[in-house]
């Protein structure tokens, strides 16, 4: 067995981009005293997912590199890798994307949203390119929100290049009158919990989903196995984080492996 300790914040929403920055920040410190060698965070935490009734200011770079810079501070001084859902600005467009930190504060790189969601268009523009990240012993890949459900490929891809697991942020709220899960991916459940499980079972690598706490929430923060079975979920609309300890040797990248069509 190969041990790694990973973090999901399972935050709020929060109520203004500088706010987004000190959760964040406080995160980051939490998730070293729980002893993990990574966090990651949901869709767009900083500085904002945009969209779905939400209020953000608009896109101002400034303040991104700035919070950035917050970020990676953090990181350095609990020396923890980071996985942040945010965006940025490229030739002026406005992409989602993750920002990998190493935990030395480095930036390792950026996986942008390459499929966005059709309610997206005319907020956000696609990214390009996929590629894979490392921390220590751990290779991972990222599949933003939209990709991880509906586009197995991205989860493939990160597997076929060598990922043991791959981070998933999202935003998902609750509409008014929807059906309020109390379990993870029961057969009322809307799909998207399922589409995790397959995830990891159809490349036999482990997938971390991460959301935002908020009330009546339809979907959660999830560690799934590489078997696609069930290691730990965050209870529904439950502020924190979820820690998880995933054996690296469990991910082979078989499944995906034996796949021809990517």
């Amino acid at each position: 067995m190969n041990i790694f300790r990973i973090a999901l914040a399972n935050l709020r929403f929060p109520a203004t981009p500088e706010e987004s920055v000190t959760l964040a920040e406080q995160a980051i410190a939490r998730a070293s005293i729980e002893g993990a060698g990574l966090i990651c965070f949901p869709e767009c935490f900083i500085p904002g997912y945009r969209g779905m009734g939400k209020t953000v200011p608009p896109a101002d770079a400034a303040f991104l590199e700035r919070a950035w810079a917050c970020v990676r501070a953090a990181a350095a001084k609990a020396n923890v890798a980071v996985v942040l859902g945010t965006e940025r600005i490229v030739d002026g467009a406005l992409l989602i994307t993750a920002l990998v930190i190493n935990p030395d504060g480095a930036i390792a790189g950026f996986q942008d949203k390459v499929q966005i969601d059709p309610s997206e268009e005319g907020l956000y523009s696609p990214g390009s390119g996929r590629r894979v990240f490392q921390t220590g012993p751990l290779t991972f890949g990222i599949a933003i929100c939209h990709e991880g459900w509906r586009y197995p490929e991205t989860v493939r891809w990160a597997a076929r290049h060598g990922a043991h697991i791959v981070f998933h942020p999202h935003f998902h709220e609750a509409e008014p009158g929807s059906y309020r899960p109390s379990s993870f991916a029961d057969p009322a459940n809307s799909f998207h919990e399922k589409a995790a499980l397959c995830r990891a079972a159809e490349n036999t690598c482990y997938f971390a989903t991460v959301n935002c706490a908020s009330d009546g929430s339809p979907t959660t923060s999830a560690v799934v196995r590489p078997d696609g079975t069930m290691l730990s979920y965050q209870p529904y609309g439950k502020e924190g984080l979820l820690i998880a300890d995933i054996d690296i040797t469990a991910a082979t990248g078989l499944l995906a492996s034996r796949c021809k069509c990517v």
